[in-house]
């Protein structure tokens, strides 16, 4: 699973620099699909990510808007920032913590319990699913996606 965390922390990266090609009214034109553009989706990824993490330490949500962070070099910014707290925590994760418990209320007040893992699991792919998002975006306005290959990115020994 760690494994995993790193290799979408280093497409998102890859992500960060490619927009760095692109025109801001590029990055914030609303687009059919996802959360609405290519730096909402990016914020999207980050603000997921901390949110559920910050929820499975028992502490409470992340809850800012876009607006704050509605340019590139904010959500960059961001994303390292929360990176700060998310990565010792995926590093410490242990197989003990898989089946731990979390029980939320949804906001129509029914009680649901998750485990730990399936939580951990569904931020990995809730960011991959997002970052294919991005690659059919990018080709809409002409430009070649950041790879989504795992394999040549050196997260094995």
């Amino acid at each position: 699973m760690k494994t995993l965390f790193h290799y979408n922390w280093q497409v998102r990266d890859d992500w960060f620099s490619w927009c760095e090609d692109v025109p801001e009214d590029e990055l914030l034109k609303t687009r059919i699909g996802g959360v609405g553009g290519i730096l909402k989706t990016l914020f999207h990824i980050v603000d997921v990510e901390y949110s559920w993490i910050r929820v499975l330490q028992g502490k409470t949500e992340f809850e800012e808007p876009f607006e704050a962070y509605s340019s590139l070099g904010k959500v960059r910014d961001l994303s390292k920032q929360l990176h700060a707290e998310v990565e010792p925590f995926v590093a410490s994760w242990t197989p003990e913590m898989e089946r731990k418990e979390l029980t939320l209320q949804r906001p129509n007040g029914e009680w649901i319990t998750y485990r730990h893992g399936e939580i951990m699991r569904h931020v990995i792919a809730h960011e991959i699913h997002h970052i294919g998002q991005l690659s059919v975006w990018a080709r809409e306005i002409g430009r070649e996606p950041i790879t989504a290959n795992l394999i040549r990115r050196g997260l094995f020994d």
